[in-house]
């Protein structure tokens, strides 16, 4: 699967900055939004506009978010229309891993990705009710709207040194992609019924940190992957937790929004030059940003922090390590299988 490259310092000075803007911004528009579930808008336009490199791309800062609310909207629809059928419900949202897979798989292309988070996310909250799928669609289209908002903000305030537009450069895998995405698909469909199982809705965008490590084509890929997440995912719960903890002393807003503005600095640095790949600072913004709000929107934040934590990681080895063990029995790599 096609990697975004760490973000250049020459280039792109001003980037951490940026970032840093954005997460503190989501959070003002949690506040003020007053959404259902905070985590997917504390979270999303951070993830969005940090994929994003060089110069600003009208095409993905509005592509993006609009094909997300698209794809929400669908999914939405057709989990209400099935969810009283579970055996139908359960082969669609196979087939719709599977396809997702397939294309990431056989292009490389992370536009398969799309299909896959929002068919997890859509599906495991369809198993909580319909109520809980129209609360997760209306939280998807505030936060794609915020994404919008802020993007181009971010870019005006920040700007780039380059003019230069970035260019995905996907390569396609090899070997049997079919049966690598039926894999994959497979341990997916499990991981989701563990999903529901232990998380709240509330916690679903924790969820896609464990189902991200299945789109890799490789045992080795899949378990440095995994150990990526896990870092991440450790690294961002760290500094909630400090955030979490200064706050505690001085519980006003502004000063929530100042950690929370100083952390996503950090964070932020290190993609661009930190000793960790750019992408583990990255997943650890938006693991952070979303036990923030998840968390302030409990009685006892340390526990649900904690707790989310835990099942991510859980969730994170089981499914990298099932994946690695049928890739290997199959063998649909070829000779290519351990890179």
């Amino acid at each position: 699967m096609y990697v975004t490259p760490r973000p250049h310092a020459g280039e792109d000075p001003l980037f951490a900055l940026r970032l840093a803007l954005v997460g503190m911004l989501s959070y003002v528009a949690v506040v003020l939004i007053d959404p259902a579930l905070p985590p997917i808008i504390a979270a999303l336009p951070i993830g969005l506009i940090g994929a994003q490199r060089k110069a600003f791309s009208v095409g993905k800062a509005i592509g993006g978010p609009v094909a997300m609310v698209v794809m929400t909207f669908i999914m939405a629809w057709l989990v209400n229309e099935l969810r009283t059928m579970p055996l139908v419900y359960m082969g669609v949202m196979w087939l719709l891993y599977f396809a997702g897979f397939k294309a990431i798989l056989a292009t490389g292309a992370p536009a398969g990705m799309l299909i896959v988070v929002i068919t997890v996310l859509m599906s495991v909250m369809g198993m909580h009710g319909s109520a809980t799928v129209e609360s997760l669609r209306d939280g998807f289209l505030q936060a794609s709207l915020v994404a919008l908002v802020l993007a181009p903000l971010a870019y005006l305030l920040f700007p780039p040194r380059t003019t230069e537009l970035h260019i995905d450069t996907p390569r396609p895998g090899g070997g049997n992609v079919t049966v690598g995405a039926a894999i994959r698909a497979t341990v997916l469909l499990g991981l989701s019924f563990w999903l529901y199982s232990v998380m709240q809705p509330s916690d679903m965008m924790m969820a896609v940190i464990a189902a991200m490590v299945l789109v890799f084509p490789t045992r080795r890929a899949v378990f440095f992957e995994a150990r990526q997440r896990i870092r991440a995912t450790l690294y961002g719960g760290m500094m909630a937790l400090g955030v979490l903890a200064v706050f505690t002393l001085s519980p006003h807003l502004p000063v929530l929004l100042a950690l929370i503005f100083l952390a996503c600095l950090a964070l932020a640095s290190g993609m661009l030059k930190g000793p960790q790949p750019s992408n583990v600072y990255q997943y650890a913004l938006s693991v952070m940003l979303s036990l923030i709000a998840g968390a302030l929107s409990t009685q006892d934040a340390g526990y649900a922090m904690l707790s989310r934590v835990a099942l991510t990681l859980t969730g994170a080895f089981a499914a990298s390590f099932a994946v690695a063990l049928l890739d290997a029995l199959t063998g649909w790599r070829g000779g290519d299988d351990a890179r």
